[in-house]
């Protein structure tokens, strides 16, 4: 559904990611980790066609995404960035609603199935009870929510998430994570940047790392999160031992094994 070959991209001429081959199959549920700096919000904005390759190519369900237009795109993949600001003089519900503005009529009016995607998104996202306040005066984790109910909104065939859960709490987080694997059992092909190694490695049964503007491992989570890749990608000592609940590999920082330990002392 979602294929990068040969992808290479960046800004102002300067590449940040390097050769990246990818591929997302329908219905598949990944996430995508990696130092600060290592590329994953340049993969995701390709992978979205919000950013032109410089080397190589994306395409969405077999089609170069450099050529559709953006109501093509949007019917495609759904999107929830990182660092976003809530726009004055709207609504939470009219935000949200925006999400149809690719299946809605040409001259943009809002019909009764548009209605109905925009109320549903705000339930199962639970942002009902922000439904009428303006979206600028929310806290920056409660419009995180509503910028996911938004790309719910927006259409469920793929979503593509940049630290989504960031700015929400230890419940929220859990809470949206089980609204993303709950969308994915629906069929929905999840992709998520996100920090929290042992949030991914609950959720997520393939995991994508990269370092350095390369992907650096590409695998299902049982299997590449070990002690000796995590300790190699982050440069760090790092303790897996298996989750009490779940049994899913779950990462432990080790205090003092930082690079910047020594100067602390």
């Amino acid at each position: 559904m979602i294929r990068a070959q040969g992808l290479s991209c960046g800004y102002g001429g300067r590449a940040v990611l390097h050769d990246v081959d990818l591929r997302l199959g329908p219905g598949e549920f990944a996430a995508l980790l990696g130092p600060n700096g290592s590329g994953k919000t340049t993969l995701l904005l390709a992978l979205a066609g919000l950013l032109p390759a410089l080397r190589g190519g994306v395409e969405l369900s077999g089609r170069a995404v450099s050529g559709l237009p953006a109501r093509e795109r949007a019917r495609l993949v759904s999107c929830v960035p990182q660092g976003a600001t809530p726009p004055p003089g709207y609504s939470v519900r009219e935000l949200v609603r925006m999400g149809r503005f690719a299946s809605s009529d040409f001259w943009g009016g809002y019909g009764p199935r548009d209605e109905a995607a925009a109320e549903a998104a705000l339930a199962d996202a639970r942002c009902l009870d922000l439904a009428e306040r303006q979206a600028s005066e929310l806290s920056g984790g409660e419009f995180q929510r509503v910028l996911l109910a938004r790309a719910l909104c927006q259409g469920r065939g793929a979503l593509l998430l940049d630290e989504a859960t960031s700015a929400l709490d230890l419940a929220r987080r859990v809470e949206a994570f089980d609204l993303l694997a709950a969308q994915n059992r629906l069929g929905s092909t999840v992709f998520t940047a996100v920090h929290d190694l042992n949030l991914a490695a609950l959720y997520c049964p393939r995991l994508i790392f990269l370092k350095q503007g390369r992907v650096a491992l590409d695998g299902p989570t049982a299997e590449i999160f070990t002690e000796a890749n995590l300790k190699d990608i982050y440069e760090t000592d790092i303790r897996v031992a298996p989750h009490p609940v779940t049994g899913a590999p779950q990462a432990h920082l080790v205090p003092g094994a930082g690079a910047a330990a020594p100067l602390l002392g």
